[in-house]
């Protein structure tokens, strides 16, 4: 009790400066206004030689008279806010439990904690809404025997090795709080004290947690695992196309993907159908408009085996083959879409196809076949005007029908281009219009040719005096390519000769040509569209 008396004398002199003056004055406006009276520094020199213990006394430092007196000034309100009974004779308990607005001021005063009165043996601030590390000074208070600091949301670790100073500590409460977890359990510190202690602290592992944890990796991991399996098989083998380029199949395409560019292979989708197939227009998800020909698995079993050739070919003159589908439920192809018509139609539907129009056409599908023979003489190609698509209103025609393995020889091919170019010369359909076909267009043309060249030419074409003598010669040549048991039949490095410079002579004649290209682009916007055919 004498160590006590002792330790309050500073109270005392506080009060006498302070409370005397006004018991509602905060804690702030008295460590802004109260200064130490004259005799403070006498007064805690004989308090230090009454009892040495108390901590201004101890410490190894000059004493900091202001920041002892200031601590007298906190002790003095802290007192009353712990509701200790009489504090001028005694402060054992800090008691600032559900007290969220003060406890945090109370805290924040380091000096008050560095000279923690000695007769303060219970410490509670549980329930006090704190938000931050553990508040370390409170540890100055060596001699506590209570420390409660329960129901807040403190973090980050516990300076266990602070708490050896608190020899007489008996009762601690640190559960309810967000601390991180350590091997507290191994620790003297722990062995002292019950689990009660630490309950939800975050200090020792939550088992209840950690199997609820180790459940939800157990099931939970396999699940992901198992998600991930599928919806990689979906994308490699269902929609690739929704893969980097680099990781696709390059030339494959599945159901799911035309069927998706399709549609669904709806009815709006469908441009042409036949017996044996039926021809889609399109839209890959890259924004790519494509012609799908889906073909019944009987009619086209070898088509997965074209395909992987003809895939390879490439010049501006063939139709441009993006690849295949080969699966049980679907065997399809992949060209690229040409906005336009055949040439069949073109010629059939058009009330203007000048002559420079239709060698143009011609000296691109002589291109093309003087490609495919340099380059692909194993692939066949099916020379006839419904074959031939046109695009746009720059009329590049294209090749579109091709047969791999095709053994047709060179006299075969020359004979098939001379009626394709008849054909374009007089525009009459050799299958429907004559009893024996090809034979019997042939007849016909060489019974009018050349004396009755007006009834043979196509009238569409309005040749001039310049272009007519170009336009026998087409015949001409057409008929010497029909010939396949003479020896008259040309070559096609012949044909293309004849051709380019048919050709390189019509582009002179500029001026022609600028008065027809007007003309045909204004009928032609009057005009429907067509839809491709095979």
């Amino acid at each position: 009790m004498a160590s006590m008396s002792a330790t309050f004398v500073i109270l005392l002199i506080t009060i006498s400066f302070s409370v005397s003056a006004t018991l509602s004055a905060s804690v702030i406006d008295d460590l802004k206004s109260l200064k130490p009276p004259q005799d403070f520094n006498s007064t805690i020199m004989k308090n230090c030689l009454q009892n040495p213990s108390l901590r201004y006394c101890s410490t190894s430092s000059p004493m900091d008279l202001d920041e002892i007196f200031k601590s007298t000034i906190v002790a003095s309100h802290l007192c009353n806010e712990s509701k200790n009974s009489n504090c001028i004779e005694s402060f054992p308990k800090v008691d600032l439990r559900s007290r969220p607005n003060i406890a945090p001021l109370y805290l924040s005063f380091t000096f008050f904690w560095k000279y923690c009165p000695l007769s303060i043996l219970s410490i509670d601030l549980s329930n006090a809404s704190l938000k931050s590390n553990f508040p370390i000074d409170v540890l100055h208070c060596t001699q506590i025997q209570s420390l409660d600091m329960s129901h807040n949301e403190l973090y980050g670790d516990v300076p266990i090795e602070n708490f050896s100073a608190l020899t007489n500590l008996t009762v601690l409460n640190l559960s309810y709080n967000h601390f991180s977890e350590s091997k507290i359990s191994d620790t003297l510190f722990f062995k002292k004290f019950n689990s009660s202690s630490f309950l939800h602290s975050g200090l020792i592992p939550d088992h209840k947690k950690f199997r609820i944890k180790a459940i939800v990796l157990l099931i939970g991991f396999p699940i992901f695992v198992i998600l991930k399996v599928c919806c990689l098989w979906w994308l490699c083998f269902r929609r690739p196309d929704f893969l980097p380029r680099m990781f696709r199949r390059k030339h494959r395409f599945t159901p799911a993907t035309l069927k998706a560019a399709t549609n669904g292979f709806s009815r709006h989708n469908l441009m042409g159908k036949s017996a044996s197939v039926d021809i889609y227009k399109g839209t890959l998800r890259d924004g790519t408009d494509v012609r799908i020909e889906v073909y019944s698995s009987e009619s086209h079993p070898q088509v997965i085996e074209e395909c992987k050739v003809l895939v390879q070919l490439c010049h501006k003159n063939l139709a441009n083959l993006l690849g295949w589908c080969d699966n049980r439920k679907l065997r399809a192809i992949v060209t690229e879409w040409m906005e336009g018509e055949n040439l069949e139609s073109w010629l059939l539907g058009s009330s203007f196809t000048p002559w420079n129009y239709r060698l143009r056409i011609l000296m691109g599908v002589v291109e093309g076949m003087c490609y495919i023979q340099e380059q692909w003489p194993e692939v066949g190609y099916d020379l006839r005007t419904s074959s031939i698509m046109l695009c746009n209103y720059s009329l590049d025609p294209k090749i579109s029908r091709f047969k791999v393995g095709n053994q047709s020889s060179s006299s075969r091919r020359m004979y098939k281009f001379g009626v394709f170019l008849l054909e374009m010369m007089v525009n009459r359909r050799p299958q429907e219009e004559f009893e024996r076909g090809e034979a019997g267009f042939i007849e016909y043309i060489r019974m009018h040719y050349p004396g009755n060249l007006e009834q043979l030419i196509d009238p569409k074409m309005e040749l001039t005096q310049n272009t007519v003598d170009q336009a026998k010669q087409a015949i001409s040549l057409g008929l010497m390519c029909t010939e396949v048991s003479s020896n008259r039949q040309p070559s096609l490095e012949q044909v293309f000769d004849i051709v380019s410079r048919a050709y390189q002579s019509c582009r002179v004649l500029a001026s022609h040509h600028n008065h027809y290209h007007r003309r045909f682009h204004a009928e032609r916007g009057k005009g429907h569209r067509r839809v491709q055919s095979r």
